[in-house]
């Protein structure tokens, strides 16, 4: 069975830094859109940054650019979302997602409906 298991989730201040894991089991192919979303109270989720596994090609929303980056361990079969100079506006639960895409394909375009595999979530709050 596919599962997707975040951690690292917590509580900082304006300006601290968090960095997010997600682990993956059981995703049998080597060619994934695997996204960080967002979603704060009343919202929907955000796409907000990701990778394509298959080219290691990645992509963040315009709120996060320059602040987050995104990486993997292939030999771990984790991502990774470090979050720098973190504001309170990132406030919010953060998933990871995956699901089966080719080579060089647009994940920055997927919404929320486009991903089959989704992890638990992990709780960002940042306080002025």
């Amino acid at each position: 069975e596919a599962q997707l298991v975040e951690s690292g989730g917590g509580s900082v201040q304006t300006g601290g830094s968090l960095n997010l894991s997600c682990v993956a089991s059981g995703y049998p192919y080597s060619n994934y859109c695997m996204g960080w979303f967002r979603q704060t109270p009343g919202t929907g989720r955000e796409n907000i940054a990701g990778l394509n596994t298959a080219d290691g090609i990645t992509y963040y929303s315009g709120s996060v650019k320059g602040r987050f980056t995104v990486s993997r361990d292939r030999g771990k079969n984790t991502l990774y979302l470090h979050m720098n100079n973190l504001e309170p506006e990132d406030t919010g639960m953060y998933y990871c997602a995956a699901d089966v895409r080719p080579p060089f394909y647009s994940c920055a375009s997927m919404l929320e409906t486009e991903f089959s595999g989704w992890g638990q979530g992990t709780q960002v709050t940042v306080s002025s």
